[in-house]
């Protein structure tokens, strides 16, 4: 009786180990599926998150993925999510800002692929043209240290400003400025802002998606950016994420005839990065 007693003891504690492996396992295939097929990708709002909607969402849908787009108002809370493991991935910034921010933070961000960016218009509800531009006009500018220097750059290749040729270019900032005939004066504040700093300044640099996101045609700046590729904006991920599926995924997809289609179709006026122009 007891040997049969102890059969039936040990047969129970067998099935019952049995089964909290296999919940645990159950468990783990769960957290993994959800790790590679339920992700969450940042974008500012405006036209870098409808790119997003429109052209990069759909095709990772189609390759089983469920996305959520999360929208953040400024260039700082996207690049934290991102380093927390909040999201899965962001697209709003270019590389040269990424390289800033990674050096300021501590964080280890990488540039995925580079897509098709809104360049920076110059605007201004005093001037038409850049020959008209008066001595000692006000120029409001952003005041991160990347799109201060993409903003120089262009000021420089209107022939406004010279910035001291032996400095990196791409880290250029008021300081550098050794040339100004025209006695410009500069308001430097958050890239945010600069929409709105158009009622009260005479000049104003505004990158592309602030510009979009705040209604403004791209076609009524004075002048455009002359964008390089440095400049153009990327998606970004953590560095132990550079090479996982989702990584290659994203970069199919980016890479795709349906995604340049719906760039061509939707987002008029964005500059091509290299890749895509040389393909």
């Amino acid at each position: 009786m007891k040997k049969i007693l102890l059969g039936l003891l040990t047969l129970v504690l067998a099935t019952a180990l049995a089964a909290c492996g296999g919940g645990d396992k159950a468990k783990k295939d769960t957290d993994k599926a959800t790790e590679t097929k339920d992700i969450i990708i940042g974008a500012t709002a405006g036209p870098y998150s409808d790119m997003l909607k429109k052209a990069i969402v759909p095709g990772l849908e189609k390759k089983g993925y469920k996305v959520e787009v999360k929208e953040f108002s400024d260039y700082i809370q996207p690049n934290k999510a991102l380093d927390s493991g909040d999201i899965n991935a962001n697209l709003f910034q270019h590389s040269v800002y990424l390289e800033n921010f990674n050096k300021e933070n501590g964080t280890k961000l990488k540039p995925l692929i580079i897509v098709p960016t809104a360049p920076m218009g110059f605007f201004s509800k005093k001037y038409k043209t850049v020959d008209a531009i008066k001595d000692g006009s006000t120029v409001a500018i952003a005041n991160d240290p990347s799109n201060e220097a993409r903003t120089l750059k262009s000021l420089q290749e209107q022939g406004l400003i010279k910035i001291n040729d032996k400095i990196d270019q791409l880290k250029a900032s008021t300081k550098d400025i050794k040339e100004n005939p025209k006695n410009l004066k500069f308001q430097e504040i958050e890239a945010a802002g600069l929409p709105r700093a158009v009622e009260s300044a005479d000049l104003v640099g505004v990158p592309g998606n602030f510009a979009l996101a705040a209604g403004m045609n791209l076609q009524d700046a004075v002048f455009l950016e002359n964008m390089p590729d440095q400049f153009r904006n990327v998606v970004a991920v953590r560095e132990a994420d550079e090479k996982s599926q989702l990584s290659k995924d994203i970069i199919e997809v980016v890479k795709s005839a349906e995604f340049e289609k719906t760039i061509d179709s939707d987002f008029k006026g964005f500059g091509k990065p290299d890749w895509m122009k040389n393909k």
